[in-house]
Parts: C-alpha cells; structure tokens; sequence
C-alpha cells in the first residue's frame, strides 16, 4: 500500500516514514502541498497522509485538489494529523478527508487504522471488480437476447427495435428506407420432406449466407420467424435495395441446397422489398406490411424472384 506523506517538517516526516516501513509499506515524500499534488497525480499512491498545516497551501483546499486529480471510479483515502482540535477533525471530514489524527501522531493508532483501510480498499475492489463483471454480464445478455438462437443472427425483437430507430432517423434526415422480407420456398415440404433437423440446417446455410450479403455496416439482418428473414436497409432507395435483394436470392441459389419439392429441385427464397421516405403520418411497420405484401405476390408469381413496392400504398404495386 504505497502512501504518500507530505510534511514539511523533516523530523516529522521522517518520523511517519519510519512508522509505516514497520509494517511494510514504502512511503512516498513530500515536503509541501505543491510538491504532494504533483507526487500524488505521478505515483497515484494508495493513501495520502496531509500535514493539516502545512505552509505552503491551505491543506483543505489540497483534500479537494486530490479529490479532484483522482480518476473516475477511484478512490484514495486522505488522513489529516494536525493540533488536537475538534474543529480540525469536522473542517477535515468535511473537506474530503478520511480521518483526522492528531499530533503527536501514535504508532499504534495508525498502524491500526491503515489496516481497517486496507480492509475497505480490498472490499471495495471487490465491488468494483464485481460490478465491473456485472455490467460485463449484463451487456453480454443484452447482446444474446437480440440473437436468434438457430441462426445467429438478428431475432425479431432486435429487428423491431432496429427499424423503429432507423425511421425515426430517416424522418429527421429525409432519407429513404428499404425493408426486405424474404422467405424460403416450399419450406413447410421441405421440413416434411427432410425432418426438422435438415430444416434447422438448412435455415442456418441460408442465414449465413444472405449475412455475407448484407455487409455494410448500418444493414440488419434478421430471422423474422419460420422460414422467413428480414433486412433494415437505412439510407437505401428502391434499386439499391433491389439489387441487394437480387444478390441474396443468387447466392442462395448457389449453394446449390437439394429440395425435391421446389421447382427447380433447390432451396430458393422469394423477396419482397419495399421502400420510402418515412413520413409524420406513415409508420414503420406499414413498411413492413408493404414488403410482406410484395413477398406474397414473389410468391404467387412462382418464387425464387424478387418483388419491390417502392410506396407505403399497396395499390401502386
């Protein structure tokens, strides 16, 4: 417990220093304020003990100056020694310090209460460890519980939250939005066909696959639920959305996945994509319902096709 002793009177210093090598601790020495505040901001020492009148600065406003020079989340106590005084020990306390001993200072005493201090030092490096793990935790399970566990990539929820954010920002901004909807042609047959387990396999090729599609940083993909996926597209008009949607329909198919029961004998996805510029009276989700809208008519179309509505009304389709 490395302690800094700032006291301007050579024997008294030399007094303390000698105090604390005795139950091993190194001392750090000041002979004025000026000097104890430099020390304390190069060494950040453990503990500070403050000549309460030393000359050079008023020894109340140098408690406040450690205060201030500590780091945030740190902690350093201060004891003050000085006259036996009551009021020494309220104007100390009050200043910031930790304790006030007077003088002459006891052996016995300070060795005491450097040992009830390091108790508190340890304990309250333990919270803080503690807490610091916590809130480690606690990020980590906010990270998890916007994942699809099948997948690994974006759930519902965080899909949700991720395209209410956007609107908002493409309202303040005036920027057009794409949402993309896309589902996995025949799947309800092709669970049938291959049991729920190939499914699992099949939902987990095609994720990783449309993410390496989605690449820029703002995009989001997510499993919408079922066989179904959706993607945030911010700062994204109608053919750039569309030509992202055609990428991901071309690389499913290249993977080349069997499915007796499509078409084609393959896994393909149908796309719906919709996009605008979000309005005061429009919603987010009536992008959602116009990018379903267009995934249905994919659908109904054949599959394995992209169909983009580029407005929030579905009769302009």
């Amino acid at each position: 417990m490395r302690t800094l002793v700032i006291e301007d009177s050579a024997s008294g210093r030399q007094l303390l220093c000698d105090y604390l090598r005795k139950i091993g601790i190194a001392p750090i020495a000041a002979v004025s304020g000026n000097q104890g505040i430099a020390l304390f901001e190069q060494q950040r020492p453990d503990l500070v003990l403050l000549d309460a009148t030393i000359p050079d600065i008023n020894s109340l406003e140098l408690v406040q100056r450690i205060r201030h020079a500590e780091r945030a989340g740190e902690w350093t106590p201060v004891y003050l020694f000085g006259p036996r005084d009551s009021g020494w020990l309220e104007r100390a306390i009050s200043a910031g310090a930790d304790d006030y001993l007077c003088l002459p200072v006891n052996e016995t005493i300070l060795a005491s209460k450097i040992r009830a201090t390091q108790r508190i030092v340890a304990a309250r490096q333990y919270l803080v460890t503690l807490t610091k793990e916590l809130e480690s935790a606690n990020q980590e399970l906010k990270r998890v519980s916007g994942l699809d566990p099948l997948t690994g990539i974006a759930n519902r929820r965080q899909f949700d939250i991720m395209l209410l954010r956007e609107w908002r920002r493409a309202m303040r901004q005036g920027e057009e939005l794409s949402v993309l909807m896309c589902n996995v042609d025949a799947f309800t047959r092709y669970n049938e066909t291959y049991g729920t387990t190939a499914g699992d396999d099949c939902l987990r090729r095609v994720a990783k696959t449309l993410a390496q599609s989605t690449d820029r940083g703002g995009d989001l993909l997510a499993r919408y639920g079922g066989g179904q996926f959706a993607a945030v597209l911010p700062a994204t008009a109608a053919a750039g959305a569309t030509c992202v949607a055609e990428q991901m329909r071309l690389a499913v198919n290249q993977l080349e996945l069997e499915n007796i029961d499509a078409s084609n004998r393959r896994v393909t996805l149908s796309f719906g994509v919709a996009s605008a510029v979000a309005m005061p009276e429009t919603y987010a989700q009536d992008l959602v319902d116009v990018a379903d809208i267009a995934l249905y008519t994919a659908k109904q179309r054949g599959g394995n096709q992209v169909c983009h509505i580029a407005s929030l009304d579905p009769q302009l389709t």
